[in-house]
């Protein structure tokens, strides 16, 4: 793969000022009505479209309304209620190892802190930042398939992992990122796509750098 163009200091001034000017108000696909579901709901997320999840998770949320009740399932239950997503075996196991912690530690809270967060069943980085970003509006960054393939097709990074361009786009934007992740995810999903970006509806034009896609 040639070696592609950077974004320029003034070109990441205007695409941080274009996204916030666009997407200030957004927020997740994700249903839910409070912390716990948002973390089942983020954790479903992974490997699996928002549109998934949501028809996953009122059976499911149903069944298991609070940490409690999801703590004392049993995993094949569980399992049969989440089976249409990807990894459903190990995505149950962690869901109940994941009450089970906020029941025990967080006495059936969820706790609003990353490094908290990312000692619950399932729960990495992303996931944390996600959580946070959405339920606090955090200054938070979190790469997710669309972020990573955005911020490479608009020279803002051109790391190889996730992990790194989070790092990245943090040093770049610094501040507003809760708003610049929920549009890189919109922006992401719906017009930067990864087969047939919708070029004709985009934006951010004058910015891209290639429309090649990006595999994380």
């Amino acid at each position: 793969m040639p070696l592609m163009k950077k974004a320029t200091k003034k070109e990441i001034e205007e695409i941080h000022q274009l996204f916030i000017n666009r997407y200030s108000d957004a927020v997740t696909e994700l249903e839910y009505k409070n912390a716990y579901e948002l973390v089942v709901a983020v954790s479903l997320s992974a490997q699996c479209t928002d549109k998934r999840v949501n028809i996953l998770t009122p059976p499911l949320f149903k069944k298991y309304p609070t940490p409690h009740a999801l703590a004392v399932a049993d995993i094949d239950e569980v399992k049969a209620l989440i089976n249409s997503c990807s990894f459903f075996n190990n995505k149950a196991k962690n869901l109940i190892a994941m009450a089970k912690r906020v029941i025990e530690v967080y006495d059936g809270e969820i706790p609003m802190n990353e490094k908290e967060l990312i000692t619950l069943g399932g729960v990495g980085q992303k996931t944390a930042n996600v959580v946070m970003i959405e339920y606090t509006g955090a200054n938070l960054m979190a790469v997710d398939t669309h972020v990573f393939r955005v911020s490479h097709r608009l020279g803002l990074s051109d790391d190889k992992t996730a992990t790194k361009t989070e790092a990245t786009l943090v040093k770049k934007f610094k501040n507003n990122l809760h708003a610049l992740h929920q549009g890189m995810v919109l922006f992401g999903r719906y017009i930067c796509t990864a087969k047939n970006p919708k070029c004709e509806n985009c934006f951010l034009t004058q910015f891209c750098k290639t429309k090649e896609s990006f595999k994380v």
